[in-house]
């Protein structure tokens, strides 16, 4: 079984070598590590050069935001699955891509997401919450909740079928997709137990109240485009459960 990892940046000279490095030091055999820079300013590029010996495509050139960056490496992927690793985490340790090998193949599934914990910017020892895969009920999108992201492994076949990242959603194409092929399409999925991804705060959709405001906004149109029934209400609920993601943590890490 191969795997696609699809990383994407802008400007990530300050974070992205944890990520390339993250990737490379898999071992995982048949991985297939592909970065797409969107003509960044900074040291991005010369940083990824340094690590050319684990990325199979890399390309940078000017795009028209981080989901249509996506779209363009997801087309390039040739692997079974292709997962997405943003250029600010990280996986959590070398083994993570073969223990997602291992799950898809023993369960036969079309998707697998797994356990994440957010970290400090600048510290990433430090833990500021922990967001679980498990568990996770599909009637949790109508609130505007899902499985995190950085952990989603798609069966490429299912992107041709059900389509890309939609860019006209700037901060819940993530969510939409997801909703999409999980709630929607009814995509067969796996949880892999255990801590996959370490991401640092803030990120796409930001913080503050402004921020918050706009991300549930675009869920609350999202969900609608797709008919899937919410309300303001339902979707501003998923906070009361996010709270106990403040103080939980993982029951192991690696």
């Amino acid at each position: 079984m191969k795997i696609s990892v699809v990383t994407v940046a802008y400007n990530a000279a300050a974070t992205i070598e944890d990520t390339l490095r993250s990737v490379t030091e898999q071992d995982y055999p048949d991985l297939e590590y592909i970065v797409v820079d969107g003509a960044s300013k900074d040291d991005t590029v010369a940083i990824c050069k340094r690590y050319e010996h684990g990325i199979a495509q890399l390309v940078s050139e000017p795009d028209q935001g981080i989901y249509d960056a996506m779209n363009k490496g997801i087309r390039m992927a040739t692997g079974d699955f292709v997962g997405l690793l943003n250029s600010d985490d990280f996986y959590a340790h070398a083994g993570v891509i073969s223990a997602v090998a291992r799950q898809l193949q023993e369960s036969d599934a079309d998707t697998l997401f797994g356990d994440l914990i957010m970290v400090h910017p600048e510290d990433t020892t430090k833990v500021s919450r922990y967001y679980p895969g498990k568990g996770f009920e599909l009637k949790r999108f109508e609130m505007g909740d899902m499985p995190p992201h950085p952990t989603f492994f798609v069966r490429r076949e299912l992107y041709e079928q059900w389509g890309f990242f939609k860019p006209e959603y700037k901060i819940v194409a993530d969510f939409e997709l997801m909703l999409r092929f999980l709630y929607l399409q009814r995509a067969s999925y796996t949880y892999l137990p255990e801590v996959m991804v370490h991401m640092r705060t803030g990120g796409n959709s930001g913080s503050g109240v402004r921020n918050t405001l706009r991300l549930n906004a675009e869920m609350k149109a999202a969900l609608k485009a797709n008919n899937v029934p919410t309300n303001t209400l339902k979707i501003y609920s998923k906070y009361f459960r996010k709270v106990g993601q403040l103080i939980r943590r993982p029951e192991k890490e690696d």
